[in-house]
C-alpha cells in the first residue's frame, strides 16, 4: 500500500510529470487500480511531435490493453518496408501487422482515456522544481494562472525528450544527432506508390522515414549530424534539396506540399540511452527519460507504453524504482545495443555503403533487423490492465 501526501487537490499516490504516451500508460494502469494519480502535462492542446508515427504489433496490443482504438482514431494500415540507399531500393514484408497515426491524435486520446479511468490530468501545468522532503517529493507546478506545490511520495518522470531542471539525462551512445519532422502533401502517384509502407532512406549525413498517415498525409521524420544540418541550414527548401541527393526520396518528396509552416526540431537526441539505476527513491524515469533507441526501428512508442505500465505494476506490486530501472535495463539492453550499432552504421559513409549493399543483395535482413529490434516476447506485459490482474490497489490503508 502507498500512503498518500495531502495536496491542495486532495490526496495524491503518484504524480506523473509528462502526458505522453509513457505518462499516460502509466496513469490508466495506476487508476484503474484504485490509485489517486495526478498528471501534468504542460501543453494545452494536443500538438505534433518529432516522431515516426509508427504503431508496431506490440505497441498496438498495448493501445488496445489500455482502451485505446488506433483504427477508430483514422490509423493507416502499414505492411511493408521499404530501405533506399546507395545501390537503390528494396522492399520486404514487415513480420508483423503496424499501423500509422500522427502523434497528435494518439497523445490526446491517451490523455482522455487517462482521466476516464480516474487520473486528475492537468494540462497546462508543467513541473519547475522536484525535491524531496521527510520521504515524499514536491513538485513545484506552473500553471496557466499561479504556481503551487504538490506533493505525493512517488513521482513518475515523464518528461519525454524534455529533461526536468536540476535533472539531466546522461549522454547517449550516438548523440550528435539532430531529429527533424515535416508533414507533407504528397502528388497524388506518389502518395499511392508509397500507400501501406514505410520508407527508410539514406543521405550524407543522416536518414528518415517516410510513412503515410491519416487525412492523406504522408509524415517525413529524420535525424541529420548537426555539422551537416549547419551546413545545409534549416529552411526547409535547403533541406528538401539536401534530401534530394537521394533518389528514391527525390522522387517521393517531387511536387510535395509542406503542410507545417517549418520542420519541427529537436536536439540532442541521446540515441542508445537505458538507465540502469533509479535516480532516486520512489523516483521512477519513464519513456524518453528512461531510454532512447533509435528512431529507425519504429518501436520509441512500443517501448514507452512498456516502460510506463512496467512502472505502474512494480509500484502496485510494491518493489522499489531501483528494481524498476534494473528490469527495464535488462529487458531492452540487448536490442538497444543492436540498434544503436546500426544507427551510427546508417550515417558513417564507408558503414553505410556496405550496409546498404547487404540489404539490397539480402532484403530478408530487413525482416530480420524489424524483429530484431521489438521488445522480446517474454518481456512484453500482459494484456489485462494491472486492476484486473492484480486485487492490489494503490490506495491509503
Amino acid at each position: 500500500m502507498m500512503s498518500p501526501a495531502s495536496n491542495e487537490l486532495g490526496a495524491i499516490d503518484v504524480l506523473i510529470l509528462g502526458g505522453g504516451p509513457a505518462g499516460s500508460a502509466a496513469a490508466i494502469e495506476l487508476a484503474l487500480a484504485g490509485g489517486r494519480v495526478a498528471l501534468l502535462e504542460r501543453t494545452l492542446h494536443a500538438h505534433d511531435k518529432v516522431c515516426g508515427d509508427f504503431l508496431s504489433a506490440e505497441t498496438l496490443s498495448t493501445l488496445q490493453a489500455l482502451g485505446v482504438d488506433a483504427a477508430a482514431l483514422g490509423s493507416v494500415p502499414v505492411h511493408r518496408v521499404r530501405f533506399a540507399g546507395t545501390f537503390g531500393a528494396c522492399s520486404a514484408t514487415l513480420p508483423f501487422s503496424a499501423q500509422s497515426l500522427t502523434r497528435r491524435a494518439l497523445d490526446d486520446s491517451l490523455l482522455q482515456r487517462a482521466s476516464a479511468a480516474g487520473a486528475l490530468v492537468l494540462r497546462g501545468h508543467s513541473a519547475e522544481s522536484l525535491q524531496r522532503t521527510n520521504g515524499s517529493w514536491n513538485v513545484g507546478v506552473s500553471g496557466p494562472t499561479r504556481r503551487y506545490v504538490l506533493t505525493a511520495p512517488h513521482v513518475l518522470l515523464a518528461t519525454g525528450k524534455h529533461d526536468l531542471r536540476g535533472l539531466p539525462r546522461p549522454a547517449g551512445i550516438h548523440n550528435d544527432l539532430v531529429g527533424l519532422k515535416m508533414y507533407l502533401r504528397l502528388a497524388p502517384a506518389q502518395i499511392a506508390a508509397l500507400e501501406d509502407s514505410i520508407e527508410l532512406a539514406l543521405f550524407h549525413g543522416g536518414y528518415g522515414g517516410l510513412s503515410p498517415v491519416e487525412n492523406n498525409m504522408a509524415n517525413l521524420c529524420f535525424v541529420i549530424e548537426r555539422t551537416r544540418l549547419r551546413d545545409v541550414g534549416r529552411d526547409w527548401p535547403d533541406i528538401l534539396s539536401a534530401l534530394g541527393r537521394n533518389a528514391h526520396l527525390h522522387a517521393r518528396l517531387a511536387g510535395s506540399q509542406p503542410l507545417l509552416e517549418r520542420p519541427l526540431a529537436i536536439s540532442p537526441i541521446p540515441y542508445g540511452l537505458l538507465l540502469r539505476h533509479a535516480v532516486a527513491d520512489n523516483l521512477y524515469a519513464i519513456g524518453d527519460q528512461a531510454a532512447v533507441i533509435p528512431s529507425f526501428t519504429g518501436d520509441g512508442l512500443a517501448l514507452a507504453l512498456h516502460s510506463g505500465r512496467l512502472a505502474a505494476r512494480t509500484l502496485l506490486g510494491g518493489s522499489s524504482s531501483q528494481h524498476f530501472q534494473a528490469a527495464l535495463h535488462d529487458q531492452l539492453r540487448r536490442q538497444m545495443s543492436l540498434a544503436t550499432v546500426l544507427s551510427r552504421a546508417l550515417v558513417s559513409g564507408p558503414q553505410r555503403s556496405a550496409l546498404s549493399l547487404a540489404l539490397r543483395a539480402f532484403p530478408g535482413v530487413l525482416r530480420s533487423v524489424a524483429s530484431r529490434t521489438r521488445i522480446a516476447p517474454e518481456h512484453r506485459l500482459s494484456p489485462e490492465s494491472a486492476a484486473s490482474s492484480s486485487e492490489k490497489t494503490c490506495t491509503a490503508a
